[in-house]
């Protein structure tokens, strides 16, 4: 199967090492994965601030630009969720690329069905459940469902030699950042980002993982401001690690 790698523009432009780690442990895992040049953003800043219209020629020019894939992976749940759930309305028709469009996590867990040991992290590491994952994506069990507990984050995580994988108190509750919501409703966000933090800190972890650049860029933030000790690292930084 041929693999279309959808880098998104934060990711490019602030954690590209997340951008080369997903790229580094697809090829570890001898998959045929392709990075289309001139790739731009999936239109998703424009379409949440109210500006759809002005997403539609980046939704087109993305249709375009990976058609001939299989799959298209992405490290990023916001941006695959977006793609896979808006394309279709935005555009007015059947998109090939929304429903080949794949979070890295759900592509290796269900695709993939990856079962070797990967890398090597010997490190307590808090897990980080992203709102898009969880009731967009179907990446972890939403807790407000009655449905059997499960986690593929946390499932590839276990595969990474020397980790001990822990989740906070109210583990898929709001980080805060939420995109537009950030800047429209700072106090508030700030606050959700600040009670999240706490909660990963309370685990005694020294790192806090998840599968969105967003929501650890926004507790990063927090956690810098706050002046506490602990870090922030993608999934697939850690699925990579030492491999």
């Amino acid at each position: 199967m041929k693999i279309g790698l959808f880098i998104p523009c934060y990711v490019d432009v602030v954690y590209p090492e997340v951008g080369i780690a997903t790229y580094k442990l697809l090829k570890h895992l001898g998959l045929d994965v392709d990075y289309p040049l001139n790739q731009t953003c999936c239109g998703q800043p424009m379409a949440n601030a109210g500006f759809e219209k002005q997403a539609i020629p980046l939704a087109e020019k993305f249709e375009e630009k990976f058609k001939g894939f299989d799959y298209v992976v992405s490290p990023s749940v916001s941006c695959t969720a977006f793609i896979k759930l808006n394309y279709p309305r935005l555009l007015n028709h059947e998109c090939e690329t929304a429903k080949k469009a794949m979070d890295v996590v759900e592509f290796l867990h269900d695709v993939v069905k990856v079962e070797k040991r990967l890398g090597t992290f010997p490190h307590k590491v808090s897990l980080h459940n992203s709102c898009h994952g969880v009731r967009e994506l179907g990446l972890s069990s939403p807790s407000e469902e009655n449905v059997p507990k499960f986690n593929k984050i946390k499932d590839l995580l276990e595969l990474v030699d020397g980790i001990q994988v822990v989740e906070p108190e109210r583990p898929d509750e709001c980080c805060g950042f939420g995109g537009m919501f950030s800047i429209e409703e700072t106090a508030i966000s700030a606050q959700m980002g600040k009670d999240k933090v706490e909660r990963h800190i309370q685990t005694g972890a020294e790192y806090v993982t998840g599968p969105d650049c967003s929501c650890l860029m926004h507790m990063a933030g927090v956690a810098k401001k706050q002046g506490l000790k602990i870090e922030f690292k993608h999934v697939v930084e850690i699925l990579a690690a030492g491999l």
